[in-house]
């Protein structure tokens, strides 16, 4: 339990500073005083299940991380929900990239499957992304569809 209040306590700091809000903002949000946040911050209480919800709901996180995210255990933040850092890998010799196992079973991918290899060149937003073809596809037939409503017709 005292693992858990240390980790709860660290990432209520860091989810209030990330989100840029003052400890009254949190409070107002969230219905409770200013002191019972800083009493979390502090680590001298924990919320209830009722607060662990609206500040999950409040930061965009799940509970499970609100409650156990380790900041010692990864070198990453707390995720938004449904956004995943599943670490790093290498590039090969010839560009070849090894998907990390948690990726590849938590998006069900398999020996196979397509993907789109995306870029961004902007020295500020750099970097590359992995993307679904036929996911991708499916998105661009709805943005073609939307724009040309009678193409079959």
């Amino acid at each position: 339990m005292k693992n858990s209040k240390i980790n709860i306590s660290k990432n209520l700091v860091f989810l209030r500073k990330s989100n840029k809000m003052s400890i009254e903002d949190v409070a107002e949000k969230i219905g409770v005083s200013r002191q019972a946040i800083s009493r979390w911050e502090n680590g001298e209480s924990i919320p209830d299940i009722i607060n662990c919800d609206a500040l999950a709901e409040l930061y965009n996180v799940s509970i499970d991380d609100l409650l156990h995210f380790s900041q010692e255990e990864t070198p990453f933040p707390i995720a938004p929900k449904g956004k995943h850092i599943f670490g790093t890998t290498v590039l090969g010799e010839r560009g070849q990239v090894v998907i990390p196992k948690a990726a590849r079973n938590t998006m069900n991918l398999k020996a196979g499957d397509i993907l789109l290899v995306l870029g961004d060149e902007n020295l500020a937003t750099r970097g590359i992304a992995l993307v679904s073809s036929d996911t991708f596809m499916k998105q661009i037939k709805e943005i073609m569809d939307a724009y040309y409503p009678n193409k079959n017709d």
